[in-house]
């Protein structure tokens, strides 16, 4: 984190100039000096120009490095303000499951949802799905950084909780971490809430190889937009109280048609190129 904290040094260099050019002398405007106080905890009350330094360096950074969550979570925080987040927020007030949501403001962790609890779950339930997915990917509930930079309160626990739930999309789609697979579920975010990080993400398919580009836009993405324009908003998904339900149902309830199962996809590849590569050696043999 300590390239973070280098942006927002420079963000503040940068602030105090422009202040300095167009502000009286005593005014109390927004600056390193007269920064607001936290408004609840992890909070970290930023300006319009640290804001943007910060989209910018966690852009390029993601870019760079798209296994890089904390810049992918910086990006999310920055970006969803001012419009986005409310919009997400609203979303969730104008829906009975949403408003309860945001009333008891649960937390998805590994104490909250603990594994061995999830495993004893019947085979193809919502919470079994979700335990073999974190099991099989090596992911833990526990790994989602706490948001930082939207200033609301009841925003930043939106946010919040879009990320502890990521995994339960990754879960209900059967999509898995390596890059193919998060841009996918990417563009799927991206049409179900709008949150503009999940539509930048996609910029990260320029390091794909050639076939993993290729198969995200000609099979994958035609999902995510199927999927994500026709389902039901997702962070009205109260997931702790639907462990036990047919994840088929589920589906189906959502508008979510599950996708092509890419590790079974990359699997065949690799079986398929093996095969080539030894009638080739017989051949030459």
């Amino acid at each position: 984190m300590s390239h973070l904290r280098k942006l927002r040094a420079a963000a503040l260099i940068v602030q105090e100039v422009a202040l300095l050019g167009r502000q009286p002398p005593y005014s109390r405007s927004f600056s390193s000096y007269n920064r607001p106080s936290p408004k609840y905890p992890h909070h970290v009350p930023l300006g319009f120009f640290e804001k943007g330094f910060l989209a910018v360096g966690s852009a390029v950074g993601a870019l760079l490095n798209p296994r890089r969550a904390d810049l992918i979570a910086t990006l999310g925080e920055v970006t969803a303000t001012p419009y986005f987040i409310y919009r997400l927020r609203d979303a969730m007030l104008q829906d009975p499951t949403g408003r309860q949501i945001l009333r008891d403001r649960p937390r998805i962790t590994s104490q909250t949802l603990p594994l061995p609890y999830l495993r004893s779950l019947p085979e193809n339930s919502v919470g079994r799905t979700y335990a073999t997915w974190l099991d099989r990917e090596g992911v833990s509930p526990d790994t989602r950084d706490n948001v930082q930079y939207i200033d609301d309160p009841e925003c930043a626990y939106v946010m919040q909780r879009y990320r502890e739930c990521h995994d339960f999309y990754h879960a209900v789609t059967g999509l898995p971490t390596f890059v193919e697979g998060e841009l996918a579920l990417k563009a799927f975010e991206f049409l179900n809430t709008l949150i503009p990080m999940t539509g930048l993400s996609m910029a990260a398919s320029v390091r794909l190889k050639p076939a993993e580009r290729e198969r995200l836009f000609s099979l994958y993405l035609p999902w995510a937009v199927r999927s994500g324009l026709n389902s039901k908003e997702l962070i009205n998904v109260y997931w702790e109280k639907i462990l036990e339900k047919d994840v088929d149902e589920l589906r189906a309830e959502l508008g979510i048609e599950k996708p092509p199962d890419m590790r079974d996809i990359r699997r065949m590849i690799r079986l398929q190129q093996k095969r080539e590569r030894e009638q080739q050696q017989g051949k030459s043999s």
